[in-house]
């Protein structure tokens, strides 16, 4: 699988995370599929507001203030894309195709905000999408699955060899309609980070809160409640 991204730690994470939606083939199987312990709860979301533009996501990410003393906002960069190769975890593959290789996503309505903390290197990115219930629990539960049912493989990005290693979380309960939760580890040389990442889906509503595990269990909540408060 061939995916072109940007090769940054959380890059290469939220792009993984955003393969299955952007093949329309990966969502409408997903959606013939027999139900899943994620699509449980599709039942109540026949019907769904229209999904939110990107300007109205991005008034409902986190800031600095919300954040509190020590967090800045790290400015937006050019994308910077290289092939990425998957090695090792069939699964992903399955889940690639023609459109993960530049086609349009899925989800078009998106935000993102990351900030660093502090003076050491920690970091806290938060993604926010808006579409159709149904997509969003069959493209990130799926994604999920397949990513945690593969322990150990291999990134190439831009020709360099990055090993990760995934495992299953308990997601917190009691948060919007769907949760997951993994801890990834991405290892290069002798250097190694931890990322924890977070989803929680409301209604046509997706949460994604990555980073260092301490900052997404400290702000996981306030981001939910800010991205799911009224306009």
């Amino acid at each position: 699988m061939r995916v072109r991204i940007a090769t940054t730690i959380l890059g290469i994470t939220a792009a993984l995370l955003a393969v299955p939606a952007c093949s329309p083939d990966s969502v409408s199987a997903a959606s013939d599929a027999p139900p899943s312990a994620h699509t449980g709860k599709q039942a109540d979301t026949a019907q769904q507001a229209a999904p939110l533009s990107s300007a109205a996501l991005e008034t409902r990410l986190l800031n600095e203030s919300d954040l509190g003393r020590g967090y800045l906002r790290k400015p937006e960069r050019p994308a910077q894309h290289d092939d990425v190769t998957v090695i090792g975890c069939p699964a992903l593959s399955e889940l690639g195709g023609d459109a993960a290789t530049g086609g349009t996503l899925s989800f078009p309505r998106k935000a993102k905000a990351d900030f660093t903390y502090g003076a050491s290197s920690s970091e806290v990115s938060e993604e926010l999408y808006s579409a159709s219930a149904a997509k969003l629990s069959n493209g990130i539960g799926r994604i999920f699955d397949a990513m945690t049912g593969c322990p150990t493989y291999q990134v190439l990005a831009g020709g360099t060899p990055i090993d990760m290693a995934s495992q299953k979380l308990t997601a917190p309960r009691g948060l919007g309609d769907e949760q997951w939760s993994q801890l990834l580890t991405f290892s290069t040389g002798d250097r190694s980070t931890v990322v924890k990442q977070t989803a929680i889906r409301t209604g046509g509503l997706l949460l994604i809160v990555s980073g260092s595990p301490a900052l997404v269990d400290r702000h996981l909540g306030k981001a939910l409640t800010k991205a799911t408060a009224a306009s």
